[in-house]
């Protein structure tokens, strides 16, 4: 069994995972004003399947932005999160997107939680899907996981049909799993493992 801790495996702050049409890469610092505009167009798209915001808050903010790029790219280096924008390939300075491998485990378990979301005008072409399975090559090669883990709710129609078409099998359902908009909500669980994936 490989039980190898990220430090023995770096994985570069310049990693590009390149697909078809798409682009996915951690963010930089210079993207903080695409990932504002990303986010001030996409809010009422995500609200419903977000943690819901301390009063106040602004998650599109400078300082909200520029401390969340600054925290993904400490958390990629201790190889604690991975957090992946995803872009147009043709422009990759574009922000569309994003996948997170968050949560990481390494020890007996090898694991992160998948999130993403994509903007609403780019939905039903399949690049979240093709995102998807390319962050979850990269988590395996590149990052050394041994499984990813994604939890979505049951309503959300277009993200079960994102896992279920990159290849993800369903494993079970978990009521009141996550407080998603202040509402503690039911999920349904899906994973991948190295071994079926290195299969598909």
């Amino acid at each position: 069994m490989n039980t190898r801790t990220l430090l023995e495996v770096p994985v570069p702050l310049t990693t590009r995972v390149v697909t078809e049409r798409l682009v996915l890469r951690p963010p930089r610092t210079t993207d903080v004003p695409a990932m504002r505009t990303a986010l001030r167009k996409n809010a009422a798209h995500l609200r419903p399947w977000s943690v819901a915001q301390a009063p106040g808050e602004d998650p599109a903010s400078l300082t909200s932005v520029s401390r969340a790029v600054l925290r993904h790219r400490r958390e990629w280096k201790a190889g604690q999160a991975y957090v992946l924008l995803v872009a147009p390939r043709e422009h990759d300075g574009a922000v569309i997107g994003r996948v997170a491998l968050g949560g990481v485990l390494r020890g007996a378990f090898q694991n992160a939680y998948l999130g993403y979301w994509i903007d609403e005008e780019r939905q039903r072409r399949g690049l979240m899907t093709e995102a998807v399975r390319a962050a979850t090559s990269f988590a395996f090669a590149s990052a050394a996981l041994h499984r990813v883990q994604a939890a979505v709710m049951p309503g959300n129609v277009g993200s079960l049909r994102v896992l279920e078409k990159a290849g993800y099998r369903r494993e079970g359902f978990a009521e009141r799993y996550l407080c998603i908009a202040g509402a503690w909500e039911d999920h349904v669980i899906f994973a991948a493992t190295a071994e079926e994936w290195r299969v598909q």
